[in-house]
C-alpha cells in the first residue's frame, strides 16, 4: 500500500523526489512503531489512538514540530488515498491536530548589502567566477528555488521577452521577467560557456567546472561563500529568495504577483514576507504621525 501511494504522488501527483523520499521515510518510521508496538496491526488498522501515540513517542524523542507536523500531513494524505480507493472506511489522521510552531520570519539581506555584494565582488573574468556571479544574480534577480535553478535549461532564457521559463514544482511552468542587466550577464556566460566546452552538449543554463550538471551541495558552496560578507546568519540559497521576495514588498509591489513570481499554490505561503517590510512601515509612521 505503501509503495501504490508513493507511486501515486510520484506519477500522479508530480511530487518531487525528495517529497516522495520524505513521504516514504515518514511511513517507514510509522509502520516500524506500529510493527514493534502493535505487532498484530496491519498500517492500513491504525486508528486514531495509535497515531496519536506514534506522535507523542516522536514528541518524546525531542523532534521539532515542524518535523511532527510534516509527518502528520504525510499520513494525512496516505489514509485518504487509502479512503478514496476503498480500502479503509475513514481517515484515522483527520482527528489529529497539528502541532503550534514558533513562527520564525524568513531572513533576508537588506538592500545595502546586497548592492554591496553584487556591484562591489571581484569574482574575476574566467568561466567560474562569471558562473558564480550569475547564479548569485539569477537567485537574487527571480527569486527561483535551488532546484528550479538545477533544471534551468539554455533554451528557456528567452532574450527577446527578457524572461526566463522556470519549471517549478510539481512540473508547473512558469514565465519570470528579468532585468536587462540580467539579460545581459546571461547572454555573455552562454557564449563563455560554448566558447569553455565547445564538445559538451549539456543542456542545462549553469554548469558545473568541468561542464557537468549541478547538484545542490555545489551550489550551496558558492552561495554561502560569498553571502559571508551579509548581514545573515544562514547563507543558503533560499535565504536569496527570501531577500526576492522581501525587496519587492518592501517597494510596493503587489502580493499577487509575487505569489506567482515565487510559484506559490497559496497566499498565506507569500504573506510570511509582509513582517519583513516593518522598516517601510515605520518609515510612513514617522512621517505622518503628529506625535512621530
Amino acid at each position: 500500500m505503501i509503495d501504490s501511494f508513493l507511486k501515486y504522488l510520484k506519477y500522479e501527483k508530480r511530487f518531487s523526489r525528495h517529497s516522495v523520499i520524505s513521504y516514504r521515510n515518514d511511513l517507514s518510521q510509522l509502520n516500524a512503531f506500529i510493527s514493534e508496538k502493535y505487532p498484530e496491526t496491519r498500517i492500513e488498522e491504525v486508528n486514531h489512538a495509535i497515531i496519536r501515540d506514534w506522535l507523542i513517542n516522536l514528541s518524546e524523542k525531542d523532534l521539532a514540530s515542524r518535523t511532527i507536523n510534516r509527518k502528520i500531513i504525510t499520513l494525512r494524505s496516505f489514509y485518504k488515498f487509502l479512503n478514496r480507493r476503498g480500502l479503509i472506511d475513514k481517515n484515522p489522521a483527520l482527528k489529529i491536530h497539528a502541532l503550534k510552531t514558533p513562527q520564525n520570519l524568513p531572513q533576508f539581506v537588506r538592500e545595502g548589502d546586497m548592492n554591496l555584494l553584487m556591484d562591489h565582488t571581484d569574482f574575476g573574468k574566467d568561466f567560474i567566477g562569471i558562473r558564480n556571479q550569475l547564479i548569485l544574480e539569477i537567485f537574487y534577480g527571480t527569486g527561483i528555488r535551488l532546484s528550479e535553478l538545477i533544471q534551468l535549461k539554455a533554451s528557456d532564457f528567452d532574450r527577446f521577452n527578457s524572461q526566463i521559463k522556470v519549471l517549478g514544482k510539481r512540473n508547473k511552468e512558469r514565465l519570470i521577467p528579468i532585468t536587462s542587466h540580467l539579460a545581459h550577464l546571461i547572454d555573455n556566460y552562454i557564449e563563455l560557456k560554448n566558447n569553455t566546452f565547445r564538445q559538451n552538449n549539456n543542456p542545462h543554463l549553469i554548469v558545473t567546472n568541468k561542464g557537468g550538471k549541478l547538484y545542490p551541495m555545489f551550489v550551496y558552496r558558492i552561495v554561502k561563500k560569498y553571502l559571508g560578507i551579509t548581514n545573515v546568519d544562514k547563507k543558503s540559497p533560499h535565504v536569496l529568495r527570501h531577500t526576492y521576495a522581501t525587496h519587492l514588498l518592501g517597494r510596493g509591489a503587489d502580493l499577487n504577483a509575487v505569489k506567482d513570481l515565487l510559484g506559490h499554490q497559496s497566499l498565506a505561503a507569500t504573506q510570511v514576507y509582509t513582517h519583513n517590510t516593518l522598516g517601510k512601515l515605520k518609515k510612513i509612521f514617522d512621517q505622518a504621525h503628529p506625535k512621530a
